[in-house]
């Protein structure tokens, strides 16, 4: 009797340990620790031990998806340093260039003093741009910028950015045409940053345009929505890159790289202004047929 007495006092002692320590081990690995308490103490250790197989695979799952995620991020990250790089380094040395020529004798040659000057100065507004679009992308990002909402004719700001654009687009013999319905179209949104929106996505189309080409913007509204699309005819984009057209810095033409100027950040500020209107902007391309992005903003 005293061997069994003890036996299953023993068994009970050890049930309580294996209890307590599984407990304390599956809180440690809990992802979410709103209850300090151990809940599963007055579980029976069957049950305990199936509930712990069950909740250590999803647990499992979720640190394999984390690290996924975060394998991802890092991988964003040394490529968003190497382009960040790569788009400064282009315009500097240039200006490194032009300025040793200037100081090993050509500051005294009055036919290209001027015009390395000059150069120089463009590759500097370059570099400036450059900063300028990423501390606006970190601003809207980090939401420390405003709106200005306000009602304005959509159709007259279509046409101040082909205006604005047209001795660029004279450069490729690229044509514009506006279709719309021949009267003002008011919309409610920013107007200056939609504006920034139009020339962004304009700018595109003629960089990526085919010479003798032409770019549309169509304007049409459906309810309470003004749809704006802008439309080329140029080289067109392949479908598994247009996930990632919205990236800072990323080009899908390698090939043109930073010969057709610009940030590089054109189409992810375009995103994020979109997105703090709480709409979308979506694209349709074809290699070689062309691309078409399209947005839409709340009717006035």
């Amino acid at each position: 009797m005293g061997a069994a007495f003890v036996f299953v006092l023993f068994s009970l002692f050890l049930k309580k340990f294996i209890q307590h320590r599984l407990a304390i081990l599956y809180r440690s690995v809990q992802t979410k620790q709103e209850d300090t308490q151990l809940p599963y103490l007055e579980e029976s250790l069957d049950i305990m031990i199936e509930n712990a197989e069950e909740n250590v695979q999803q647990w499992r799952k979720f640190q394999i998806k984390e690290i996924s995620k975060l394998k991802e991020q890092e991988a964003f990250r040394r490529e968003f340093l190497g382009n960040l790089a790569h788009e400064l380094k282009t315009p500097i040395f240039s200006i490194q260039g032009y300025i040793l020529t200037l100081l090993e004798g050509g500051l005294e040659d009055d036919k290209i003093n001027r015009k390395f000057l000059e150069r120089a100065s463009i590759s500097t507004d370059r570099i400036v741009g450059i900063l300028d679009d990423l501390d606006n992308i970190t601003k809207m990002e980090d939401e420390k910028f405003q709106l200005k909402m306000e009602s304005f004719d959509i159709v007259a700001l279509a046409k101040e950015t082909f205006e604005s654009l047209e001795l660029m687009a004279e450069e490729k013999n690229i044509s514009f045409k506006l279709e719309e319905s021949g009267e003002p179209s008011f919309v409610v949104a920013d107007r200056e940053k939609i504006g920034q929106v139009l020339t962004n996505l304009v700018r595109n189309s003629i960089a990526y345009g085919n010479t003798g080409g032409s770019t549309t913007i169509t304007i049409f509204t459906i309810d309470e929505l003004t749809t704006i699309e802008v439309t080329d005819n140029g080289i067109g984009i392949n479908e598994t890159e247009h996930t990632r057209l919205f990236e800072r810095f990323y080009r899908v033409e390698k090939s043109r790289t930073r010969n057709e100027g610009g940030s590089g950040l054109g189409l992810a500020i375009v995103k994020h202004i979109i997105e703090s209107h709480n709409q979308k902007i979506s694209v349709k391309s074809t290699p070689g047929i062309g691309s078409q992005f399209h947005f839409s903003l709340d009717k006035s």
